[in-house]
């Protein structure tokens, strides 16, 4: 596996997502801190492949709703102070050159050129912050140089078939691009395979001379984005080239999992099933990695404290205290609580929540900060559910985050870490 290179990289994490079809989820923050798994945010995963990349400059633009954002990078993302080129800093909109908000990818990093200009990149890489995966960016910055490339966009092959819910890359024989096609009815394939086609994963590499002279372009045009604007105008006087995701290694992936494994999880219904992908015995997507780790929180409490009940393909988080109940195909985050007779299935349940006695909850996602009262039940009946909670086209419900203290008392008035 190829993995040294001499270039010298920046990167900028678009971390500023509104996220609307996520909602409510996003109610309170951005998409990029919206929690993942048992003790992740989504942020995390860019962040994870980006430092075990060696790449490790890394400015988070960030716009909608960031506190929760900004408090997760200063707790968890602290890199050493002892190397003043490794950092992870966040980077609210500027305004150095008027008074408006970040209008889009590329204008988001034009109002920022001077971090450019003063750290004089050979390659500059402009990622989202929102998708699951893990990528080995050296082997993309590689395939950059031996391509003479002067913009790579990293490529996932997509049955051509479902390839109309992405952006599309039209490629030659080499892989470099020729067009570009948003959503299109019918999508150009892969010329080597006709069955695929190429999905944008809205990851790029530019060469920082490049990317410099097309942003100031760009403004003067008064055009903002990356995949409408900029790209599109490039293709007439540089070489762009696809990178093909399917081709990156990553070592410690397990043999059953989904070896290029990608999933932009915009709406409610994929955030659910992405969680799916990581629970069981073989999951497509095992978190667990040390050849390559994802970071995240250092959170010091302790343990979770199981005392009794079934279990039964159930991840936990920290603190979580499990108490002679039922849990079956979930994810309970930091500080759950599940008291005595409570049935969960299928569910998604965030940071400091109780789960009081003989609750029943199916299908559900429920939000941090919350007490979901003794014998309640959520999941099987969607007519009620609809009139008190968010429920989506399949059937899917989501409790949105409390108000309550997450030190909230149950009615004897004890705390979260009580348990019978």
């Amino acid at each position: 596996m190829e993995r040294r290179h001499t270039a010298r990289i920046i990167a900028f994490v678009m971390a500023g997502g509104e996220g609307k079809r996520l909602q409510p989820l996003t109610a309170k923050s951005c998409k990029p801190a919206v929690p993942f798994g048992s003790r992740y945010r989504m942020v995390d995963f860019v962040l994870s492949n980006l430092l075990n990349s060696e790449i490790q400059a890394i400015y988070l633009l960030v716009q909608y709703k960031s506190q929760s954002l900004i408090e997760h990078i200063r707790k968890a993302w602290t890199v050493s102070h002892l190397h003043p080129d490794q950092f992870v800093t966040v980077v609210p909109p500027q305004m150095q050159e008027g008074s408006s908000w970040f209008a889009g990818t590329a204008d988001a990093v034009y109002q920022n050129l001077n971090l450019i200009t003063q750290h004089r990149p050979d390659i500059v890489a402009v990622f989202g912050a929102d998708h699951i995966y893990r990528m080995d960016i050296r082997q993309m910055v590689n395939f950059h140089l031996q391509r003479h490339a002067d913009i790579s966009v990293a490529a996932l092959p997509v049955p051509v078939n479902q390839a109309s819910e992405f952006g599309v890359i039209q490629v030659d024989a080499n892989d470099r691009i020729l067009g570009f096609q948003e959503k299109p009815q019918q999508p150009k394939s892969i010329p080597s395979h006709p069955d695929q086609a190429y999905a944008s994963m809205g990851n790029y590499l530019f060469n920082g001379d490049v990317l410099i002279k097309a942003l100031k372009a760009a403004h003067e045009r008064g055009e903002s984005d990356f995949g409408h604007h900029v790209l599109p105008k490039l293709l007439e006087t540089h070489r762009l080239y696809a990178y093909d995701f399917s081709n990156n290694e990553i070592p410690g992936i397990k043999p059953y999992e989904e070896q290029s494994y990608w999933r932009d999880v915009g709406n409610l219904d994929a955030y659910y099933e992405a969680h799916q992908d990581v629970l069981g015995l073989e999951p497509r997507f095992d978190t667990f990695n040390p050849q390559w780790p994802i970071f995240s929180s250092n959170y010091q409490g302790p343990v979770a404290r199981i005392l009794g009940g079934q279990l039964n393909n159930v991840l936990l988080g920290a603190a979580t205290v499990v108490n002679e109940c039922n849990i079956r195909n979930s994810i309970l985050r930091r500080e759950t609580v599940v008291e005595p007779g409570a049935d969960i299935e299928n569910c998604i349940i965030m940071d400091y929540v109780r789960i009081c006695k003989g609750a029943r909850l199916r299908r559900t996602i429920v939000e941090q900060h919350n007490i979901i009262e003794a014998d309640a039940t959520i999941g099987y009946d969607l007519e009620e559910d609809q009139r008190r909670y968010h429920v989506t086209l399949s059937g899917l419900v989501v409790v949105p985050a409390g108000e309550v203290n997450y030190y909230a008392r149950d009615s004897r008035g004890r705390g979260p870490g009580y348990a019978e």
